[in-house]
């Protein structure tokens, strides 16, 4: 149905001769004159009010909303009226990733963005209410590297409401909004030296998690999840398939590595014997644990590593009672970067140096793209001028 300007202070009716003339009504002179109608595309009326003198103004007006319907690039003139905690809550209860992430993308709007944004309407946002709020978020001394995830979470909101044809425009891509810059930091992998002092200092039932981490370049995660039935000894490979994530209130289930992302990593002999020496000395324990969500299908896997108990490991009871406290006996910092990851670091740094390829590294690792591998990793390849005297060197040996 095309839209039509409804003068609402005259109405036409029949005059002498079958003519047709105009009268007033009884909204002469009172309120808004024109009224510009139109359907929406959820087949409900929509309409506009004008005053007196500005029916052009209300045709342009009805002529830019149908000229958005034939482009499909309508929005509803109310529909930018939902504020963003009423559109964001309403967007985290429609998200089918995995439990923890969910979870931790509602704790960092509830936390960080909906305090500062919720309140107001989502038409009405401009890039300056933007720049303030990133501004709010760094006084408050967040790190970087957080800052840009919330940032993150939240222009994704404002894309879903785009897409919903809530608004028209995803504020955060104005060019004035710039996303929390990460500081530079180059990866600095352990020494041998410093790798096989923390193992010497971990109880002898975990220090096996180093040989794993370290040789086979498994997450925090994946070493707690193995199974003995996921490493073909006969073969040399070991398949990782599963990880141990905590979800609220510290419970543990099962699920797949980081992105969904399965893969099989070469079996050094020397992990090899280090697992079956802790087999030897620690016998696996079938674990059954839910699937991927608390209420999930129940899974069983006879695990590697597990706490005194026959429990799952928990990573934070894990590293504040093993892993930092192996740290300080070892005489090493206990800060971000001597985490777990630092023996996945190590096994990429020693790869490298042996000559392995990016991508391969990069699937070994499962990382979801080669190039992130080499922008992390970058540093630590053989530069040029290195090959360069070591192949004329290996020509004239003497």
């Amino acid at each position: 149905m095309a839209g039509h300007i409804q003068d609402r202070w005259y109405k036409t009716e029949p005059g002498p001769g079958g003519k047709t003339v105009k009268v007033k009504t009884d909204r002469h002179g009172t309120g808004l004159r024109y009224r510009a109608r139109y359907i929406g595309p959820d087949g409900s009326e929509k309409s506009k009010s004008f005053p007196d003198r500005k029916k052009r103004e209300a045709e342009r007006w009805l002529t830019n909303i149908e000229a958005d319907m034939s482009r499909g690039d309508y929005v509803a003139p109310d529909a930018g009226k939902v504020t963003f905690e009423q559109y964001a809550t309403g967007w985290m209860a429609s998200q089918i990733t995995d439990p923890l992430t969910r979870e931790s993308v509602e704790s960092r709007l509830r936390l960080h963005a909906i305090p500062h944004l919720g309140v107001r309407p989502m038409a009405s946002f401009t890039p300056s209410h933007l720049r303030v709020w990133l501004r709010v978020l760094e006084d408050r001394g967040l790190s970087a590297g957080y800052r840009r995830g919330i940032f993150a979470h939240v222009s994704t909101v404002f894309t879903a409401a785009v897409e919903d044809r809530v608004i028209r425009e995803n504020p955060c891509r104005a060019r004035s909004v710039k996303a929390p810059r990460l500081e530079p930091r180059k990866v600095k992998p352990w020494s041998v030296e410093r790798l096989l002092a923390v193992r010497s200092a971990l109880p002898e039932r975990y220090a096996g998690l180093v040989n794993l981490a370290a040789g086979c370049g498994l997450r925090q995660g994946e070493t707690f999840g193995l199974a003995v039935e996921d490493v073909d000894f006969a073969n040399g490979t070991l398949h990782v398939v599963r990880q141990v994530k905590l979800l609220r209130l510290h419970r543990p289930i099962f699920a797949p590595p980081k992105g969904g992302k399965e893969r099989d990593v070469p079996l050094p002999d020397s992990v090899a014997r280090a697992l079956a020496a802790h087999l030897k000395a620690c016998p696996a324990v079938r674990v059954t644990l839910p699937w991927k969500a608390l209420d999930g299908p129940p899974v069983t896997a006879s695990l590697f590593f597990t706490g005194s108990a026959g429990l799952p490991l928990d990573r934070n009871r894990f590293n504040d009672r093993v892993w930092r406290p192996a740290l300080r006996a070892a005489g090493v910092e206990t800060g971000r970067d001597n985490g777990m990851h630092a023996l996945r670091h190590f096994y990429a740094s020693v790869l490298l140096d042996a000559g392995e390829s990016i991508k391969a590294l990069s699937e070994y690792l499962g990382h979801h793209d080669p190039g992130f591998t080499l922008r992390t990793y970058t540093h630590l390849m053989p530069t040029s001028g290195t090959r360069t005297r070591a192949a004329v060197d290996r020509v004239f040996p003497d």
